[in-house]
């Protein structure tokens, strides 16, 4: 029989020999790839490095062998990456700057492109009209970006079209546009960037038509997102999702945006949940237009013109839940002149739609809005927390709209009463929290405690 000595003994060799096989593997690793240095590609020189570079990446696809950057500043430009690269540095060291002349890295029909631990400085320099950002990817199968830096874009921080993979732990500020922009998207996933200080949008997935996407964007922390080039809600969000089907945004921590930060456009399948929000400039969550499905569940929102919106059945928009979220601290100022109603809503919701579990705080115009005009069909609101807001819940009474429950909510120090009937933007009725007879068939409101 073996004694204890005697097995850790003899498992003490395999130990050994299974060190020794990792140093072997990593060596042979290290023999397989491409030093820059090696290969007339030379850090911090006045010399233009673009052409080398390009030799370079030519030979590792061709090899189908990675490529490491030393440390050191490397001056490129128009560079057009072959099939494969697999390129990676010293993280904030091994830096790749844009020298001008129309843009930085692009691929077309790329097989693998892997970047890690590397720096892409745009210098806010001026990019060719065709280029669509500092890094302009497009029809790519398996894209990785991982760690690295995109800074001082003149346009957007990463393009991307038709690319499949992930970008993530990366940092990504300065765009003149957005810092990520990926568009006709095929199982995609960003996650844990941080994306700061753009002109016109933190993190967009857009599709040219209406189709299924799938794009994964979770943990990222984006702030201080502007609208240079203004409208009204085309630019200036945290996370914007358009046309772009089965998508999930799910806890991100998004601030200081100009608009929204978390918008979705024509979004079916949408999920929307875990975010934390802070001072948006406009609505701070948004499912609008032609959607079918959106749910808007277990997120914060503290700080914004209004807090939730789940709307246009004007436009088909319909079927959604909006849940167990925190609404709180309006305002009535908004980025442009407000149509009616107004500024100040906390949640706004109007088909195929329940509302439950929501606390809304310090909404000045209504805590909560149900349908608009005759665009009201089958809405449950029920089991929220409303306290302190203009008019507690605003419900439309105009003809042609649909079914509504509002029952077993809480309302306290709702000014201007705690459930109103309204005709548009104007109030109806006296307060129909006060009686389980509203007058209205397609209304039924009960249990709502008001105080």
């Amino acid at each position: 029989m073996l004694n204890r000595r005697a097995l850790l003994q003899g498992t003490a060799g395999f130990a050994v020999l299974g060190l020794s096989s990792g140093n072997a593997l990593a060596k042979t690793a290290a023999r397989g790839s491409i030093n820059a240095a090696e290969v007339g590609v030379q850090p911090d020189t006045a010399d233009d490095q673009s052409k080398a570079f390009a030799r370079m990446l030519a030979e590792a696809s061709e090899r189908n062998a990675p490529v490491f950057l030393p440390p050191g500043n490397y001056v490129v430009s128009n560079l057009t990456l072959p099939a494969r690269v697999r390129l990676s540095g010293v993280p904030g060291a091994s830096r790749v700057l844009y020298g001008g002349g129309g843009r930085l890295l692009t691929a077309e029909q790329a097989e693998h492109l892997e970047f890690t631990a590397l720096v892409f400085d745009g210098a806010s320099g001026s990019l060719a009209d065709d280029a669509q950002g500092l890094l302009d990817l497009r029809r790519v199968a398996h894209l990785v970006i991982d760690n690295c830096m995109i800074t001082g874009s003149g346009k957007h921080g990463l393009a991307l079209e038709h690319a499949s993979g992930r970008v993530e732990r990366s940092d990504i500020s300065g765009a003149a546009d957005a810092g990520i922009y990926s568009v006709e998207a095929g199982g995609l996933e960003i996650s844990g960037n941080t994306v700061s200080d753009c002109g016109n949008g933190g993190i967009l997935v857009h599709r040219w038509q209406q189709a299924e996407d799938g794009t994964i964007v979770s943990g990222n922390r984006v702030q201080r997102i502007g609208a240079r080039s203004g409208g009204t809600g085309q630019n200036g969000n945290g996370i914007n999702a358009f046309r772009a089907g089965n998508v999930s945004i799910i806890g991100n921590i998004v601030s200081d945006c100009a608009f929204s930060a978390i918008r979705a456009n024509s979004s079916s399948n949408l999920q929307i949940t875990g975010n934390t929000c802070s001072r948006s400039g406009e609505t701070a969550l948004y499912s609008e237009f032609s959607f079918e499905g959106a749910v808007i569940a277990n997120n914060i929102v503290d700080g914004a013109a209004n807090g939730i919106s789940i709307v246009n059945f004007n436009e088909g928009g319909r079927i959604g839940i909006c849940s167990n979220n925190i609404v709180r601290n309006l305002s009535t100022t908004g980025p442009y002149p407000a149509d009616a109603p107004g500024f100040g809503v906390g949640i706004s919701v109007e088909a195929d739609t329940t509302v439950t579990g929501n606390v809304i705080e310090n909404a000045p115009l209504y805590g909560m809005q149900i349908g608009w005009g005759a665009y009201m069909r089958n809405v449950v609101a029920t089991g929220n927390i409303i306290r302190n807001a203009g008019t507690g819940i605003a419900v439309t009474v105009v003809e042609g709209a649909g079914n509504a429950i509002i029952s077993d909510n809480v309302i306290d120090g709702a000014r201007n009463g705690a459930i109103i009937g309204q005709r548009w933007a104007e109030p109806a009725t006296g307060d129909l929290a006060k009686s389980s007879d509203t007058g209205y068939a397609h209304l039924t409101v009960e249990r709502n405690r008001v105080s």
